[in-house]
C-alpha cells in the first residue's frame, strides 16, 4: 500500500537542511594574520543573509579584558556582511573575536577567531568568548519542533484522510483533528517564547525579558511563527464549522494547509541558499505530502481499531498515498542534493552521517510498507468476494421474489373461467392464509455474507500491524530530521571553505601543553606560510613557563583532514637552532585541517595537542 516509504530516504528534506545555515565565508581582519596596524572594524562575510544581535560581537584584548565596539552593523556588502567599529587605537598583541549571528533559516550560527597587531601574544589568556547555546533553550526549542512536525502532519493527514475515504467513525477522527490542532498551537506559542533566549544562546529565562519579545515579534522568524498562529485561529474557526454542518472538508481546507506549509518553507532551510523560490516550493510540496501519508497512516490506524473501514476506502488511501510517496520522492531528491552538494559530503559531514541514519530507517519501513501493500490487496479481494456474493445473493432474491409475484397472479383472472384444478386452491390458501411457509426461500442467501466477512478479518489484523510499525518508524524519523534541521549542511561547509580568500601573511597558532611535572607546561607557536593549498614553509617556537623560548628534545607536527580521509602527512620538522621548521610542507587541499603537536620535554615526558587549521 504505501510503497511511498522510499520517500523515507529524504524524509522532511524540504523541512530539513537544504543549502542552509549561515557558513563564514570570510574575516576582515584574516583569521590568523599579523598586521602592521591596528584595524578601524571587523568585517565578516557568510554564504547567506545573516540578522544581527545586540551582543554579536565580542573583542578580547591580549589581556583578555572586552573591547568596547560600536553597535554591530550590515556592511555594503549586504546582508551576508556583519561590521562592528573597533576603538581607535589597539595595544600590540594578539585579539580574539567571537561572533554570533542568526542565519536566514532562522538558525543562530557562532564562531571565533583571532588577529593580532604588532607581533603575535607570547601568552594568551583563557577566557570565556561570549555565550553559546544554552542546552536547556536548545532542547526545549528542538522538543517544540518535532511536536509541531507531528501535530501538522496529523492535522492536514487526518482531514485529507476524512475527506477521501470518508470514515463511518468521525467522532474518534475529529478527536484527533483537535488532538493536531491543540498540539500545534502549544508547539508554536513555545517557539515564540524561546525564539529570542534560542537566538542569544541564554537560558529559558531569558525570554522574559521585554527586550526579548520585541525582537522575537519584529524579526522574520517571529513574524512567520505569528502568522501561524493567525492561520490556525483561522483553521479552528473552519474546524467547528464543517463539525457543526456535517460537511466534508473543501478547497479552503487545502488553501488552509498550503498556508501552513508556507510557514515552514518561509521559516526554515527553504529560505535561504540557492534556488530560493524553487526551494521554497518544493519545501511546501514535501510538507504536505509527508502530512498526508504520515497523518492519513495515523487516521487509518486508528480508524482500523475502532471501526469497520471497507476495502474500498483502504486502497483509495492507498492510492492518495501513493501520489503523496511520488511528490516526496521527487522534492526529496532535489533538497537532498542542495543540501549535500556531493557524495563526499554524505560521509565526511555531519548532515551527511545523519542522513545516511535515516536511510537505515528506509530498510524498516520498506519492510513494513511491503506488508501493508500485500495484505491491503489481499483485504481488496476479500471485499471483491464478498460484494460478489451479496450480488448474486440479492439477484436470487429478486428471482425468488418476481416467481412468487407471479404465482400470485396467475389465479386471479379477471372475467374468465375458473382455474380447473388445485393450483387455483393453492393461491387462494396462500392469499388468505400465512406467508410463512414461503418467506425462508427469499431470505435464505442473506446468512451467508458472513463468511468472507470473517476472512477478512485476519486482513485487517495484519494490516493493523504494519501500518503501526510505518507509523513508529516515521515518528523516529521526523527526530531525526528535527537533528538535521540544526545541522550545518555539506553544500554550506563546502561553500565556506571554498569560498574563504588566501590569506594575506602568515597563519600564527598558539597551542598550550603541559606535561604534567614541574616546569614541564609552555605554549608551541606555529607559523604557516602562507596557509593555502600547495607548498608553505611551516616554523614552530617553543615558549617555556617564564614565556622565554625553552629548548626540546623533540617536536613533531603532523596534519590530518578528516573530510577527506586524508593524513595523516608529516610535517617533518628539523631542529634549526632556537627553532623547528620546513620549508617544503605540502597540504594539497583546502579545508580545515588538525594539526597535531606532540611535545618531548625530556626522554620520557611528552604530550600531544590538537588544533584546528584552515588551509585555504
Amino acid at each position: 500500500m504505501l510503497l511511498g516509504t522510499l520517500l523515507v530516504l529524504f524524509l522532511l528534506g524540504g523541512t530539513g537542511p537544504a543549502s542552509a545555515h549561515a557558513a563564514l565565508r570570510a574575516t576582515d581582519p584574516e583569521d590568523g594574520s599579523v598586521l602592521k596596524s591596528a584595524p578601524r572594524d571587523i568585517t565578516l562575510t557568510f554564504t547567506e543573509a545573516v540578522g544581527l544581535l545586540e551582543d554579536s560581537f565580542r573583542v578580547l584584548d591580549p589581556d583578555g579584558r572586552r573591547l568596547r565596539t560600536g553597535e554591530p552593523e550590515h556592511a555594503r556588502g549586504g546582508a551576508e556582511t556583519a561590521r562592528v567599529t573597533l576603538p581607535a587605537k589597539l595595544a600590540e598583541g594578539t585579539y580574539t573575536v567571537a561572533w554570533r549571528v542568526v542565519s536566514a533559516d532562522s538558525h543562530p550560527v557562532s564562531g571565533a577567531f583571532t588577529f593580532s597587531v604588532g607581533k603575535p601574544s607570547l601568552t594568551t589568556a583563557t577566557v570565556d568568548t561570549g555565550p553559546t547555546e544554552d542546552p536547556a533553550t536548545k532542547s526545549l526549542y528542538n522538543i517544540a519542533r518535532y511536536l509541531a512536525y507531528l501535530a501538522v502532519a496529523l492535522l492536514i493527514g487526518t482531514a485529507t484522510f476524512m475527506a477521501v475515504c470518508r470514515p463511518p467513525d468521525a467522532p474518534v477522527l475529529h478527536r484527533l483533528l483537535k488532538a493536531g490542532w491543540w498540539t500545534l498551537l502549544g508547539a508554536t506559542l513555545a517557539l515564540l517564547v524561546l525564539r529570542a533566549p534560542y537566538e542569544t544562546g541564554e537560558g529559558p529565562l531569558g525570554a522574559l525579558s521585554a527586550d526579548s519579545v520585541t525582537r522575537t515579534l519584529t524579526g522574520r522568524p517571529g513574524e512567520v511563527l505569528l502568522a501561524r498562529l493567525a492561520l490556525l485561529l483561522v483553521a479552528a474557526l473552519y474546524l467547528l464549522r464543517l463539525a457543526r454542518l456535517r460537511k466534508p472538508f473543501g478547497w479552503a481546507g487545502a488553501a488552509l494547509a498550503v498556508g501552513l506549509a508556507v510557514t515552514w518553507a518561509a521559516g526554515e532551510h527553504a529560505s535561504a541558499g540557492i534556488q530560493v523560490p524553487v526551494a521554497m516550493t518544493s519545501s511546501a510540496l514535501h510538507l504536505l505530502a509527508t502530512a498526508v501519508w504520515l497523518g492519513g497512516l495515523t487516521a487509518l490506524l486508528v480508524t482500523l481499531y475502532r471501526a469497520r473501514l471497507t476495502p474500498a476506502a483502504v486502497t483509495r488511501f492507498s492510492r492518495v498515498a501513493f501520489v503523496s510517496v511520488t511528490v516526496l520522492v521527487g522534492t526529496g531528491v532535489y533538497q537532498s542534493w542542495r543540501g549535500l552538494g556531493s557524495w563526499d559530503a554524505l560521509t565526511g559531514t555531519t548532515y551527511g552521517r545523519l542522513l545516511t541514519l535515516k536511510l537505515a530507517a528506509v530498510v524498516l519501513l520498506l519492510g513494513a510498507a511491503a506488508l501493508s501493500r500485500r495484505w491491503t490487496a489481499r483485504l481488496a479481494t476479500v471485499g471483491a468476494e464478498t460484494a460478489e456474493t451479496a450480488e448474486t445473493a440479492e439477484t436470487a432474491e429478486t428471482v425468488v421474489e418476481a416467481e412468487a409475484a407471479v404465482r400470485e397472479k396467475v389465479p386471479e383472472p379477471v372475467g374468465g373461467p375458473p382455474l380447473p384444478e388445485g393450483p387455483a386452491a393453492a393461491p387462494e390458501s396462500s392469499a388468505s392464509g400465512s406467508c410463512e411457509p414461503e418467506s425462508p426461500e427469499p431470505d435464505s442467501p442473506e446468512p451467508e455474507p458472513p463468511a468472507p466477512t470473517e476472512a477478512g478479518s485476519g486482513q485487517r489484523s495484519a494490516l493493523r500491524r504494519s501500518v503501526l510499525a510505518e507509523v513508529a518508524v516515521g515518528a523516529a524519523v521526523l527526530a531525526v530530521t528535527t537533528l538535521l534541521t540544526s545541522t550545518l549542511p555539506g553544500r554550506a561547509e563546502a561553500e565556506a571553505a571554498a569560498g574563504t580568500p588566501a590569506v594575506v601573511g602568515a597563519s600564527v597558532t598558539n597551542v598550550p601543553f603541559d606535561v604534567g611535572t614541574p616546569g614541564g607546561h609552555g605554549k608551541v607557536q606555529v607559523t604557516i606560510d602562507p596557509g593555502r593549498v600547495g607548498d608553505n614553509s611551516i616554523e614552530a617556537l617553543v615558549y617555556g613557563p617564564d614565556g622565554g623560548v625553552s629548548v626540546v628534545p623533540e617536536l613533531r607536527i603532523s596534519f590530518t583532514l578528516p573530510a577527506k580521509d586524508i593524513g595523516p602527512v608529516d610535517a617533518e620538522l628539523t631542529d634549526k637552532g632556537g627553532y623547528w621548521g620546513n620549508s617544503f610542507l605540502n597540504l594539497p587541499i583546502a579545508g580545515k585541517w588538525e594539526m597535531k603537536v606532540t611535545v618531548r620535554t625530556t626522554e620520557v615526558d611528552q604530550v600531544s595537542e590538537t588544533r584546528t587549521v584552515v588551509i585555504r
